[in-house]
């Protein structure tokens, strides 16, 4: 990519457009393009296509999407779907529409089957059926890497899919009840210490295992690719991941102990686990040059502090 080149980030306030943002600022990349959601609603194939017909980037990072935890995901399915179908349908069709060269599609490890063997290789994909409790968002997002296939064998146009495993970092979403497992646990460790509670009850088993990546770490992989490679090198999909897993529980005993809580434990087995395990296989990235430097202690470490400094609603600062 030309450094003036101008980039359209998709979903810059969130997790992982800002850790995008802040990886290209950082690597020199000056014209950037964002827009809140206020100021343009993606779901709106209109508005995109004015957005894009005055804007006219050159390379689109797709970001932008609706996401949760197990308990949105259950609950609010329709949205899941009907958003992320929506605002991917529309800014992948105005960037073929209006000659942007390249654009990076951001998924989700969820794509895979419930039961895919592990670690899950690009190649699983659509083998067995999903795991039910996010089956709409995953739809979504193959929907929208296969729509990048089918745009490319079409029209030759340069779209990369990446399937980032479960991600975490500054700008997370802490929210109570839409949160994912990791800010989830930042903040009811945090709340618990802050309150002396004496036990701490969380979800499940605390037997599935999942794999972490900070945000700052994807956001260097993704630049990479749009960097160094194009969709004849990546292929239809790249994982992206760090290679190496730990169960909830272990996660659970790790924040526990970064935040500070001296509390019991308690898991609630009455409540879903969802897939038993998801660990994404990155040789295909690491054969391209590409490898994660940020540990899971150091970068829990660094997120719970940004947590203190800028999250004063769930502190009480």
């Amino acid at each position: 990519m030309d450094k003036h080149a101008k980039i359209y980030v998709a979903g810059h306030r969130g997790l992982v457009g800002s850790a995008i943002c802040r990886k290209l600022a950082d690597s020199g990349y000056a014209n950037l393009t964002v827009r809140t959601h206020r100021e343009l609603n993606l779901e709106n194939q209109r508005l995109t296509e004015e957005f894009f017909a005055s804007e006219r980037p050159d390379y689109v990072f797709l970001a932008a999407a609706k996401v949760g935890g197990i308990m949105a995901n259950s609950t609010y399915p329709a949205e899941f779907i009907y958003s992320n179908l929506a605002v991917q349908n529309n800014v992948i069709k105005a960037s073929h529409q209006f000659g942007v060269k390249k654009l990076l599609f951001l998924g989700s490890s969820c794509i895979y089957p419930k039961f895919a063997p592990q670690p899950m290789k690009e190649e699983h994909l659509l083998s067995s059926p999903l795991e039910p409790t996010n089956e709409a968002y995953a739809i979504a997002k193959i929907a929208g890497l296969k729509m990048c296939r089918y745009f490319n064998q079409q029209y030759g146009t340069n779209y990369i899919s990446v399937m980032p495993t479960n991600l975490y970092g500054p700008n997370d979403n802490y929210d109570p009840e839409n949160s994912h497992v990791l800010p989830a646990l930042i903040l009811k460790f945090h709340r618990a210490k802050v309150e002396r509670l004496s036990e701490v009850t969380l979800w499940g088993t605390g037997s599935p295992r999942r794999e972490f990546l900070h945000a700052d770490d994807l956001a260097d992989a993704v630049v990479f690719l749009m960097e160094k490679f194009d969709y004849q090198n990546t292929g239809e999909i790249v994982n992206i991941g760090c290679g190496e897993d730990v169960t909830i529980k272990e996660l659970a005993e790790t924040v526990k102990r970064i935040v500070g809580y001296e509390g019991k434990l308690k898991w609630d087995s009455s409540r879903p686990d969802g897939t038993p395990r998801k660990l994404l296989d990155i040789t295909r990235i690491r054969e391209l040059g590409w490898q994660p430097k940020i540990s899971l202690d150091q970068g829990i470490a660094s997120v719970y502090e940004d947590f203190k400094a800028h999250f004063q609603r769930y502190t009480g600062g």
